[in-house]
C-alpha cells in the first residue's frame, strides 16, 4: 500500500486552520478580549424569512409518509430547483436550460471535484494570489501548475500573455481574495484565449450578487463562453447558506472536447460519488430565486456592501493602496510601513484585536497585502476601521 505522495507537496495546514490556531492562542491568553473578526468570509446575518418558511414547509413534508422523500431522484438536483436557477439566469439575460444546471453542496466542492473529469496531464493556470482550493486540488492530483501574475500594476486582474500555455484556466470574478472584478472586454480576451487554445475556463462566480450594473455577473454573458467555460456559483454569499451548503455548476451543452460532452462526464462523475443535496435545503434554495427571495437576500447583500464601503473609506483616509470593496465583500490592501502580511496580521491581532487574512496565504504575489472581510456587524466594522486608523 502506498499513500498519495502528492499530499506531501501541500502546505502543512490549510490557511484558515493556521489563522484559527493563532486566534485561539490569543483568546486563551486574553480571555477578556474584544476581538473583531474580519478574516474568514463567513456571513453573519440570519437566513431570509422566505427561506426559513420554505425550510419549515419542507421539514413538515418530511414528517409525513405521503410527502416524505428519501434519495433525490437525480444527484444533479430536483427539477424545481434546476428550473428556478435557469430562470434566474434568464433574468440576467443569459440563456441556460434546467438540464445544464447541476446542484451541489457548494462551489468549493464542485470547483475541487470538477478536475476529476480532466486528464492529469493537463496544465493548470491559476492567478497568484489565489483562493487556495484551486491550487491544493491540483497539487493533490500531481498536475503541473502555472501562475498568472496578479499585482498592483494590473489591478490584480492578470490577462492572457503571449506564449502562455494552459489547458485549464481558473478565473474568479469578483476575485477572492482581492475583490477585483473583470469587465466584459477583459473576460472576452480570456474566452478568446481559451477558444484558440482549446482550453477550458473554470469560472468561479461565487460573489456575483455583489457586482454592480454594467459589469458581467456570469461568464456566459461573454460570446463564445458556452464553448469553453464552466461556471460555479454558491448560495453561501448570495443568500447566507454557508452553514446550509448549496451551490450550482452550469455546463452548457455546447461544451465538448473530441465529441465528448463535458456535462455528461460531470453528470456521470456526480452520479458515482455524490447523492445530491438534501430535499429541505433544495426547497430553501428554490425560495432564494423567487421574487421575494431575491428581494430579501439582496437586502443582506446591500448590508455587507455597506460594510465594505466603510472599509473603502478608511483605506482612502489612510492613503493606502487597495482594490475590492466596490463589487465585492473583500477589501485587499497594501500593508503600511512595508510590513509583510503575516507581520501585519500579528500586529492587528495583538495590538488592535482585529483578525484579518494575510496576503501571503494566497500566494507569493500576496506578500505585503492583507484581506479584510465585510461579512460582519456594521458597528463592529466601523470600530475596527477606527482602531486601524488610530495607528
Amino acid at each position: 500500500m502506498k499513500l498519495n505522495g502528492n499530499f506531501q507537496n501541500l502546505e502543512q495546514s490549510y490557511l484558515f486552520v493556521t489563522i484559527a490556531k493563532k486566534v485561539n492562542e490569543y483568546t486563551a491568553a486574553h480571555p477578556e478580549n474584544n476581538l473583531i473578526r474580519m478574516g474568514i468570509g463567513d456571513v453573519t446575518l440570519p437566513l431570509a424569512p422566505v427561506v426559513i418558511q420554505a425550510m419549515h414547509k419542507a421539514t413538515d413534508e418530511m414528517a409525513k409518509k405521503e410527502t416524505f422523500r428519501g434519495y433525490s431522484p437525480d444527484s444533479s438536483g430536483y427539477p424545481f430547483l434546476r428550473e428556478a436557477i435557469a430562470g434566474y439566469y434568464q433574468s440576467l439575460g443569459v440563456s441556460v436550460e434546467p438540464g445544464e444546471v447541476f446542484v451541489g453542496d457548494g462551489a468549493k466542492s464542485d470547483v475541487g471535484n470538477i478536475v476529476d473529469i480532466f486528464d492529469n496531464a493537463n496544465t493548470i493556470l491559476v492567478p497568484d494570489p489565489v483562493y487556495p482550493v484551486y491550487v491544493d486540488t491540483n497539487v493533490m492530483a500531481g498536475r503541473k501548475i502555472a501562475y498568472a501574475d496578479a499585482n498592483m500594476e494590473n489591478g490584480f486582474l492578470p490577462m492572457p500573455e503571449a506564449g502562455q500555455s494552459a489547458d485549464i484556466v481558473y478565473i474568479c470574478s469578483p476575485n477572492n481574495p482581492t475583490g477585483a472584478v473583470y469587465n466584459r472586454d477583459q473576460l472576452q480576451a480570456w474566452v478568446d484565449y481559451a477558444l484558440e487554445r482549446e482550453a477550458v475556463i473554470l469560472f468561479d462566480a461565487a460573489y456575483e450578487s455583489f457586482v454592480s450594473p454594467g459589469l458581467p455577473r456570469s461568464i456566459f454573458e461573454i460570446p463564445g463562453a458556452e464553448r469553453c467555460a464552466i461556471e460555479f456559483c454558491s448560495l453561501s454569499k448570495t443568500a447566507g447558506f454557508t452553514g446550509m451548503r448549496c451551490g450550482y455548476t452550469v455546463i452548457k451543452k455546447e461544451l465538448a472536447f473530441e465529441g465528448v460532452s463535458v456535462a455528461k462526464l460531470w453528470e456521470r462523475r456526480q452520479g458515482s460519488k455524490f447523492n445530491g443535496v438534501n430535499y429541505v435545503t433544495q426547497r430553501a434554495a428554490e425560495a432564494v430565486f423567487s421574487p421575494e427571495g431575491i428581494r430579501q437576500t439582496q437586502e443582506a447583500v446591500a448590508y455587507y456592501k455597506g460594510n465594505a464601503q466603510v472599509m473603502v473609506q478608511a483605506m482612502r483616509d489612510m492613503g493606502l493602496w487597495f482594490t475590492g470593496g466596490e463589487n465585492s465583500p473583500y477589501v485587499w490592501f497594501q500593508c503600511p510601513e512595508g510590513k509583510s502580511g503575516w507581520e501585519y496580521f500579528d500586529y492587528l491581532l495583538n495590538e488592535k484585536e482585529i483578525v484579518g487574512t494575510p496576503g501571503e496565504g494566497f500566494g507569493k504575489n500576496g506578500g505585503g497585502c492583507m484581506r479584510l472581510s465585510a461579512f460582519g456587524d456594521t458597528e463592529k466594522t466601523k470600530e475596527a476601521m477606527e482602531r486601524i486608523k488610530r495607528g
